[in-house]
């Protein structure tokens, strides 16, 4: 019941917040603190393990089936850079710091522990800001792309950590081969029950069922992954990206009802999500004055991490993201004109060699300053930081107390409090005072729907030229001309088309003709896609218009019975 009430309440704040202009999730985890301290009032509790298998996978698998992996693979530099490479360097900085100050008697492999649990951002709330203040597609992909990745590194690191503070025994005990074996065995896992998805959707021909087994995906994915000691995370990432390049397979009223499903489950969750961390405040601080006699402490050790999680990311964006301009000016000062064949002062060798497929298709671009700034500031903590600090043990192997459990949950919690209000609230001013638009991104966009629509209504005259040519026989020109016709003009009115599911020759005809026209418009559009000559969101967005178009005429046909 409680569960209930939370789900009701925060639906409720979130629809306020809409209707006000502001962030949802900000406004959830105040109002969620504020009712922790009402007298009397207890808190639902969940096991870790729901949290993490219940609630993550389906935010992780809504996000992939609507990202597409052309555009993770393009940014897949940055992404990689900040969903691994930023997640393994927060927490060692988090435990090397934590365990140096001894504020609070942390050993390394403790503090480790506590790094790990801090070190994934959630991009829910910057990525919900950056589209409601349009900031650049890239930028966008970028944070999208790391959001997918970096909980399955952070959790990988935090069980490796956990098992070394508890004595427990791993899968296998090299920590490297271990964090290897995870990340490949896991998308394997997703991409094989990815396709066996779309080979059983195929025959299922029935849009609930799909929806259906569609909401099943993403648990079996981490279920059978975890089973597997491989990572969930990207079991399900992977899963999504499969099932999502698939769909243009399904029906139509398949593809329009599941986008509106896992909408509404991405909005369920999250309220969910960021109402249940701010309802355990009060809690987690009673905790924790049972296990410290002061509180000094740990509210030195919170602040002190809070701190390195905010500045970690800033310094960590610029090494990666500015060191290209800075090397490239350095090369451009100190080196010489490189001979033909040989190497410069700097020891660079002329690059005659073109790229490699794969790499041809990677954006080498570097962000602006402005960018970059975004993008430095676009780590607040979310679901996984909270599962995380709730799954670490009560005990260890040798029966004995986790050590310094409590105070790890706290510091945790108020690092996710913490970003979430103070770079939640901050990012929308810091978006319009730096001026980051996507101007050039809406031109682009523009172009590409252009060639988007350029493209479905060729593809639409080729059919029904060779229709022309290749006319069915028994019925007369005339007959034939005003099918011709009415499948060129899908607005026109129902009354003027036949019935595809009346047993007339006419009908038949014009059931075949309409359905040769959708399939060859959907054909085109997946092969320049994947030719890489149009981009992929202007595709999903023709191929939902197509949707849309397609619903819109069955249901002018429906309504004449």
């Amino acid at each position: 019941m409680e569960l209930i009430l939370v789900v009701v309440g925060a639906i409720v704040v979130t629809a306020m917040a809409h209707r006000r202009g502001l962030e949802p999730a900000l406004i959830i985890v105040v109002v969620g603190i504020a009712v922790s301290f009402v007298p009397g009032f207890e808190a639902p509790e969940l096991d870790s393990h729901i949290l993490l298998s219940v609630v993550l996978p389906p935010l992780l698998y809504s996000a992939a089936l609507n990202f597409s992996f052309p555009t993770f693979l393009r940014n897949i530099k940055p992404i990689l850079g900040l969903g691994v490479g930023l997640v393994v360097v927060t927490a060692f900085v988090v435990a090397a710091v934590s365990s140096w100050l001894v504020v609070v008697p942390l050993t390394f492999a403790t503090a480790l522990v506590l790094g790990a649990i801090v070190a994934p951002p959630d991009a829910v709330t910057a990525v919900a800001v950056g589209r409601k203040l349009g900031l650049p597609k890239r930028v966008m992909s970028i944070l999208t792309g790391e959001s997918l990745i970096n909980d399955a590194a952070a959790l990988a690191l935090f069980s490796i950590a956990v098992a070394q503070v508890a004595g427990s025994h791993t899968f296998i005990e090299n920590p490297l081969l271990l964090f290897g074996y995870s990340a490949v065995v896991g998308p394997v896992v997703g991409a094989v029950l990815g396709y066996v998805t779309l080979w059983i959707r195929r025959r299922l021909a029935q849009p609930a069922l799909e929806t259906v087994q569609g909401l099943m995906v993403p648990f079996a994915a981490f279920i059978l992954a975890e089973e597997m000691h491989a990572s969930g995370v990207l079991a399900v990432v992977v899963a999504g990206f499969v099932v999502g390049s698939g769909t243009v397979d399904a029906g139509y009223q398949t593809r329009l009802q599941e986008r509106y499903v896992w909408n509404s489950v991405d909005v369920l969750l999250e309220a969910f999500v960021f109402a249940y961390i701010g309802l355990h405040l009060r809690f987690v601080l009673e905790d924790l004055r049972g296990a410290h006699e002061s509180l000094a402490q740990v509210a030195i050790a919170s602040v002190v991490v809070l701190l390195i999680v905010l500045v970690i990311r800033p310094l960590s964006v610029f090494v990666m993201f500015g060191r290209r301009k800075l090397a490239h000016q350095v090369e451009k000062r100190l080196s010489v004109p490189i001979p033909e064949g040989g190497r410069g002062a700097l020891g660079a060798r002329r690059k005659d060699r073109a790229p490699g497929k794969w790499r041809s298709l990677i954006d080498n671009r570097a962000l602006s300053w402005q960018e970059n700034v975004v993008v430095s500031w676009t780590g607040m903590r979310g679901v996984v930081t909270l599962a995380a600090a709730a799954a670490i043990p009560v005990t260890t192997a040798a029966g004995e107390p986790f050590p310094e459990r409590a105070t790890i949950q706290a510091i945790a919690f108020v690092v996710s409090v913490g970003t979430l209000l103070l770079q939640g609230w901050t990012l929308p001013l810091l978006i319009r005072r730096l001026d980051v638009s996507g101007e050039a991104d809406r031109e682009y966009t523009s172009a590409e729907t252009a060639k988007a629509e350029e493209l479905v209504h060729r593809a639409a005259d080729d059919v029904i030229a060779e229709f022309r040519a290749n006319p069915p026989r028994g019925l007369d020109p005339r007959a034939l001309a005003e099918i011709r016709a009415i499948v060129a003009r899908h607005s026109q009115d129902a009354d003027e088309m036949p019935d595809p599911e009346a047993h007339t020759l006419r009908a038949e005809v014009f059931a075949k003709l309409y359905r040769d026209v959708l399939a060859a418009q959907r054909a085109a559009l997946i092969a320049e896609r994947d030719a890489g000559q149009i981009d992929d969101e202007a595709v999903r967005a023709m191929l939902e218009r197509l949707d849309l178009q397609e619903a819109g005429v069955s249901a002018r046909l429906e309504s004449r019975f």
